[in-house]
């Protein structure tokens, strides 16, 4: 009786975590688009935070986007290089494909599927699946950001990080124009 309580209560636990996203500050000081955000050359500082045990991974990124093609039926690709703090690089490249008014699709070297991206509310919500490569192994992830623009003319990119559905990590991603 006690283990299945204990399995009942874990998973009411779990539960309201499966649908946390992140949020963006109630008051924005100017909407923001897929293209507005990464067009051109940005850098970034980031931190990746485990919510278990608080450890945490920082990195830089440069970052250089480019759109070409009219809306509705743009494409935007975005080259990442990022820099950890224990010395890893890696180099990712964003292709993103416009299908509709705010609304894109995306693929990137690890995402699983396409990304959904929806532009709305003055926000950029891009939620996707990607394997994430390590010495022990290939993990399965699902990331769900939000990315708005700062009163300080930043790009501010906050993400939640879920395996199996359940939120395990945290994002924040501060990108700058040079």
């Amino acid at each position: 009786m006690n283990r299945r309580f204990l399995i009942a209560g874990a998973a009411a636990l779990a539960i309201p975590g499966c649908a946390a996203s992140p949020r963006a500050p109630a008051e924005l000081p100017e909407p923001l688009t897929l293209v507005s955000a990464f067009q051109g050359r940005t850098t970034g500082r980031g931190v990746f935070r485990i919510r278990l045990t608080g450890d945490e991974r920082r990195f830089t990124a440069k970052l250089y986007g480019q759109a070409t093609g009219k809306a509705p039926a743009r494409t935007l690709t975005v080259t990442e290089d990022f820099v950890f703090d224990d010395g890893q690089e890696d180099r990712l490249t964003w292709v993103f494909r416009e299908t509709g008014p705010g609304r894109w699709t995306g693929k990137r070297e690890d995402t699983v599927g396409e990304a959904e991206v929806i532009e709305a509310d003055g926000v950029i919500r891009l939620t996707y699946t990607a394997d994430f490569r390590s010495l022990s192994g290939v993990t399965r992830l699902g990331f769900r950001d939000i990315i708005y623009a700062a009163p300080d003319g930043t790009v501010i990119n906050d993400g939640v990080v879920s395996r199996w559905g359940v939120p395990v990590a945290d994002v924040r991603f501060v990108i700058r124009r040079p």
